[in-house]
């Protein structure tokens, strides 16, 4: 959106979400919504992941459409990141998934594979949906196989947001095409001038080490499997490992001491990896200021970054496909829905709604231009594709990555440890 210390996961793992109602699935017979009205009115299921801001903002969407549409009612429902998701399996198992969900990157063949996911090009044919009017590439991310699983409704970026104040008093500034030796180098300078670690732990984040597996002519991910050997990861972790004894990188049990506040905000770091439109997080919550900085590389040139997006996908078993296009639609394209979102998904996916909004706040405007210049640069790939079961190897991925720096297993038992869940989870 999409999602560790990614996009979706990390942060809203610690977001003070809650279930806005219970979603009543008695009555439904397993086709996902209820059956209609005598008047021909229809009520379709719409549940997505996020905190109080996210449903009050989707909430006077939805008012909008069913002022357009007021022969079609959406019941909402929804949760915390992890909370949605095991509903959601729950839901799937039984054949009762919501008419129309929010979805990444990391759940499409999964479910797809499962045979939840409608493919939603038989709406486009039929005219209830438009894949026109989309920034460039960002549709492709809802893609599998030749289906459209997936609809953006924003995109983002990997970044690095760091804690300006502290970069400045260390004399380090960031730039443009910096190196990761540079981006080391500079963590330490971070340090030893603060004493306060440089980063908050960049070895546990998965789509964070697909970027440098990218530079490196590899990638996290095939479409079956993974995109790299043990030997990569051992690298990896041993580097992070070691920077976290040094000093240099945060704690992992400070990290966890820290939550539901990021290190960063908390002044336990000065920089983080993670996904751009998530600025917004770290001014909310901590004191000091904070920008986005570019990716260090491996050649000065190359970053490995592309445009990841939070999507809406709908259920194969929908009584109502027409409905739930129509739905999808006017949520993705309509400019006002677009003014009452703004970033909290990412930056707007369609052009209208791109247009539609102007932020006027200097973070919001600040993520904006990094995603501007950052497209401008040239440097944007395709996304990695995500095989089924990449949902429980990211999640692996942060948790071995944390024993690690905490010194509860040794490198070599962490990435065969790694290897072997990874493997389990593509097989099931």
């Amino acid at each position: 959106m999409g999602t560790s210390r990614n996009l979706e996961r990390r942060t809203l793992l610690k977001a003070a979400g809650a279930s806005a109602a219970a979603l009543g699935l008695a009555a439904t017979t397993g086709c996902g919504g209820d059956s209609g009205s005598g008047d021909g009115t229809v009520t379709i299921r719409y549940s997505w992941w996020g905190a109080e801001e996210r449903a009050k903002k989707i909430n006077q969407a939805i008012a909008l459409f069913e002022k357009k549409y007021p022969k079609i009612k959406v019941k909402t429902d929804f949760q915390t990141y992890q909370s949605f998701w095991e509903k959601f399996q729950t839901q799937a198992a039984g054949g009762n998934p919501p008419d129309v969900f929010q979805n990444a990157v990391t759940f499409l063949r999964k479910y797809d594979k499962r045979g939840i996911l409608l493919d939603l090009k038989s709406q486009v044919h039929e005219g209830n949906l438009s894949l026109d009017h989309f920034r460039a590439g960002v549709t492709k991310v809802g893609e599998v196989d030749g289906k459209q699983l997936g609809i953006p409704v924003g995109s983002n970026t990997m970044a690095l947001v760091i804690d300006k104040k502290l970069f400045q008093q260390a004399g380090v500034e960031p730039a443009q095409g910096w190196t990761w030796d540079e981006y080391f180098k500079a963590l330490k300078t971070i340090h030893d001038k603060t004493k306060i670690a440089g980063d908050t732990g960049y070895f546990t984040i998965m789509y964070l080490y697909d970027l440098y597996l990218r530079q490196n002519g590899k990638a996290f991910f095939t479409k079956d499997g993974l995109g790299f050997d043990q030997a990569d990861l051992t690298e990896w972790w041993t580097d992070g490992y070691n920077r976290v004894k040094a000093g240099i990188v945060t704690d992992p049990k400070t990290v966890s001491q820290d939550l539901p506040k990021s290190s960063l905000s908390a002044r336990h770091g000065a920089s983080e990896f993670t996904w751009d439109n998530f600025t917004v997080r770290y001014t909310a919550e901590g004191d000091s200021t904070y920008g986005l900085a570019p990716v260090p590389t491996t050649d000065g040139k190359d970053t490995g970054q592309y445009l990841a997006s939070l999507m809406l996908s709908a259920s194969a078993r929908t009584a109502h496909p027409k409905e739930v296009a129509q739905f999808i639609d006017f949520m993705v394209h309509d400019p006002e829905v677009g003014k009452i979102m703004g970033y909290d998904r990412g930056i707007l996916a369609s052009t209208e709604q791109y247009a539609a909004y102007k932020p006027a706040d200097p973070v919001n405007k600040e993520i904006a231009q990094y995603e501007t210049d950052t497209a401008r640069s040239g440097v944007l790939g395709t996304i990695t594709p995500h095989p089924s079961g990449a949902d429980t190897t990211e999640a692996a991925f942060l948790r071995i990555g944390g024993d690690l720096g905490q010194g509860k297993t040794k490198v070599a038992d962490a990435v065969k440890q790694f290897f072997t869940e990874s493997e389990a989870a593509f097989q099931a």
